[in-house]
C-alpha cells in the first residue's frame, strides 16, 4: 500500500479532527458508497458514481483487454497514437510515462506544429490510432481522426480503418462512425463514470494494456485501495482523510494545492490538476491546483498554500524539494507526502484522489461531478468556426499596443485598470512599452490570487523550456502561485476553474502565427483556424466573466519572444 504522511498547522489539525468525528458519527462514508446524493447537493450526483466499483466491474474485462494488446503486437503495429482530450488522454499519458513507453503518443492539440511534429515521427503504415472520446462529439479528436484517416488511407487504401479503434460510451456518435468506417474495435466506457474519473475504466485500461501493463495486477492494486476506502472511521480511511483535509483547508483559505511529483510519475500532476480543478472549480469557489511550479524561497510562499509531494519508494528523490518541504513545515504550511510502493501502485493514487475529491466536494457544498463552465468555451469556439465556414474569415480584435514583435489585446475594463496601475507606478513611463503593460497586468495579482499562463502553442521541449523560464520570472516578480497550461488541452481541465471558480485568477494568454497549417477533411476550416477560434472563444468567455486577462500574440521565433518577456520582468 502507498503511504501518506501529514503535517498540518494547529488550527487546521483541530478543524480536521472535528470533521473526522462528524463524518464518522453520521456514517457519511457509507452514504457515499450507497450513492446518497444528499452528501453533496442532491442534483443527480448518484448518476456519476460508477467509478466507485471500477476495480471490481472491470475485472470481467481483463482477458479482453490483454487479448487485444496481444493482437496489436501480432498485427505488427510498432507505434500507438491516442487522439483524445482531458479525461480520455491524461490517464493514458500517466501510464505511458510510468514505464517510459516511447512508442505510445498522446495527441491532444489542434496546434498545427504539434500535429506536424508527431507525424514526422510516425511510420503511418505501422501505427495504431486510438480515438478516445466519452461523448463521441468532442471537436479535437474528431478533427484529428478525420485527418489521420485520410493520411493512412493514402497508404493503406480501403484497409485504413483497420488501424483505428475507438473508446467511447455506448450509443455515441463516435461509435456510429466507427461502425460505418469499419474500425478494428470499439471499446465501451461506462455512462455512469465521468471522464476525469475514468482512469480505471476502458479509457485508461485499454491503453494501459497496449502499453504493456498487466491489467490484472493493476486492478488488484486498485482494489486494495478501494476496500480500505470503505472504512467507516474517516480517520482510518486514507482517501476520506485526504478529502477532509483538502475541504477544511479550502474553507480556511488554503485553496492553492501545490503539487510536486517526481521522476516516472511526473505526469500524474497533470491528471490530478484536471481532477481537482474541474471537480471543485464552480459556484465561485475552487481548490486551484498548481502543478510542478518552480521552487521559490520558503519565506515567499503565502498562507493560501497546501503542498503535496508524490514519489516512488526506492527511486531517486529530489533533495532540494525535500529540503524545501521540510522548511515549509517549520513555517506552518500544510505538507502531505505520499510514497508509492511501486510504479504500478499509481492506480491506488487514481482511486485515492477520486474518492478524496468527492469528499472535499461534499465539504465545500458543491457537485464535484459536473463541469458547467467547460461547455462555455466550446460554445464560443463553435460560434467562431461556424461563422468562419460561412464568411471564410476570423473576426479578430485590434490590439491595444504592438511593438517588439508582440501584440497585446484586452477589453476596455482591463485596459483602463492596467492604465491606472501604470499611472500610479512611480517607475511608469509616459510612453509605456508592451513589456510595461505585461508587467503591470501581472502585478495586479494580490494576496489570495494566482496567475495562469494559457499557451496556445506546440507543447515542444523548446517551448516548454521557454515557458517555464517565463513562469519562473513571474514567480519571482509576484511571489504568487503560477500555473502553466497548453491550449486547447487545459480547456478540458483547469478551464472549468478559470471560469467557474472565484475571480482570483490573473490570466496571460499567449498565441503565435502558425508557420504551417493543415486541412481538415470534410471541413471548411483548418487546424490553425480551430486553434485560433478556441483561443479567441476562451478569451472572450474570460472577459465575459470579468476576469483579469490579456492576450499576447507573439511573432516567431516563439522561444526568443518568450525569453524577451521573461527578461523584461526581471
Amino acid at each position: 500500500m502507498n503511504e501518506i504522511s501529514i503535517s498540518l498547522p494547529p488550527e487546521a489539525e483541530s478543524a480536521v479532527r472535528n470533521e473526522i468525528a462528524a463524518w464518522s458519527a453520521s456514517h457519511k462514508i457509507s452514504s457515499i458508497w450507497n450513492r446518497d446524493a444528499n452528501i453533496w447537493t442532491n442534483s443527480g450526483e448518484e448518476n456519476w458514481l460508477g467509478w466507485l466499483n471500477l476495480p471490481e466491474t472491470e475485472s470481467q474485462n481483463i482477458a479482453e483487454y490483454q487479448k487485444f494488446a496481444k493482437e496489436v503486437s501480432e498485427r505488427g503495429f510498432e507505434t500507438t497514437v491516442l487522439l483524445g482530450m482531458g479525461g480520455s488522454s491524461l490517464a493514458p499519458e500517466v501510464y505511458a510515462s510510468v514505464i517510459n513507453k516511447r512508442n505510445f503518443h498522446i495527441l491532444d492539440s489542434t496546434v498545427p506544429a504539434a500535429i506536424v511534429s508527431l507525424e514526422k515521427e510516425l511510420d503511418l503504415s505501422k501505427t495504431l490510432f486510438i480515438v478516445s472520446s466519452k461523448s463521441g462529439s468532442t471537436l479535437e479528436p474528431n478533427c484529428l481522426m478525420q485527418y489521420f484517416l485520410k493520411k493512412v488511407s493514402q497508404i493503406a487504401g480501403g484497409n485504413a480503418s483497420k488501424q483505428f479503434i475507438a473508446i467511447t460510451d455506448p450509443g455515441s456518435q463516435l461509435e456510429k462512425e466507427a461502425s460505418e468506417f469499419g474500425f478494428l474495435r470499439v471499446f465501451h466506457g461506462q455512462p455512469t463514470v465521468g471522464g476525469r474519473f475514468s482512469a480505471l475504466s476502458a479509457f485508461g485500461l485499454v491503453p494501459a494494456a497496449i502499453i504493456g501493463f498487466d491489467i490484472s495486477r493493476l486492478l488488484d492494486r486498485a482494489r486494495q485501495m478501494a476496500q480500505i476506502c470503505q472504512r467507516a472511521d474517516a480517520g482510518e480511511n486514507p482517501a476520506a482523510l485526504l478529502g477532509i483535509i483538502l475541504g477544511i483547508l479550502q474553507k480556511q483559505g488554503r485553496d492553492k494545492l501545490t503539487i510536486f511529483s517526481n521522476g516516472a510519475i511526473t505526469d500524474f500532476s497533470a491528471w490530478l490538476e484536471q481532477l481537482i480543478a474541474e471537480s471543485t472549480g464552480k459556484n465561485q469557489m475552487a481548490i486551484i491546483p498548481i502543478a510542478n511550479e518552480p521552487l521559490d524561497l520558503p519565506e515567499n510562499y503565502s498562507t493560501d498554500r497546501v503542498f503535496v509531494h508524490l514519489a516512488i519508494t526506492g527511486e531517486s528523490d529530489d533533495q532540494p524539494l525535500n529540503n524545501l518541504l521540510t522548511k515549509l513545515e517549520t513555517f506552518g504550511h500544510p505538507v502531505l507526502r505520499i510514497k508509492l510502493e511501486s510504479r504500478e501502485h499509481i492506480v491506488q493514487e487514481f482511486f485515492r484522489w477520486e474518492f478524496a475529491t468527492a469528499v472535499a466536494g461534499a465539504i465545500m457544498g458543491i457537485n464535484p461531478f459536473d463541469q458547467p463552465d467547460v461547455e462555455s468555451a466550446k460554445i464560443a469556439a463553435r460560434k467562431i468556426t461556424d461563422k468562419y465556414e460561412t464568411s471564410g474569415k476570423l473576426d479578430l480584435p485590434k490590439p491595444i499596443i504592438s511593438d517588439s514583435g508582440i501584440s497585446l489585446f484586452t477589453d476596455q475594463a482591463n485596459r483602463d485598470a492596467i492604465n491606472s496601475d501604470m499611472t500610479r507606478d512611480e517607475t511608469g513611463s509616459a510612453n509605456p512599452t508592451v513589456y510595461d503593460w505585461i508587467r503591470s497586468h501581472l502585478k495586479r495579482a494580490d494576496a489570495g490570487d494566482y496567475i495562469a499562463i494559457l499557451a496556445y502553442l506546440e507543447m515542444s521541449e523548446v517551448n516548454l523550456k521557454a515557458l517555464e523560464g517565463l513562469r519562473q520570472a513571474i514567480v519571482r516578480l509576484t511571489h504568487r502561485p503560477v500555473t502553466l497550461g497548453f491550449g486547447p488541452r487545459f480547456l478540458h481541465s483547469t478551464g472549468q476553474a478559470h471560469k467557474g471558480g472565484p475571480n482570483s485568477g490573473v490570466f496571460l494568454q499567449i498565441t503565435a502565427d502558425d508557420q504551417d497549417d493543415l486541412e481538415i477533411p470534410n471541413r471548411k476550416f483548418t487546424f490553425s483556424v480551430v486553434k485560433n477560434a478556441q483561443a479567441l472563444g476562451d478569451f472572450n468567455v474570460l472577459l465575459e466573466r470579468k476576469r483579469r486577462a490579456i492576450h499576447l500574440k507573439i511573432e516567431n521565433p516563439i522561444e526568443k519572444q518568450l525569453f524577451k518577456i521573461a527578461e523584461s520582468l526581471k
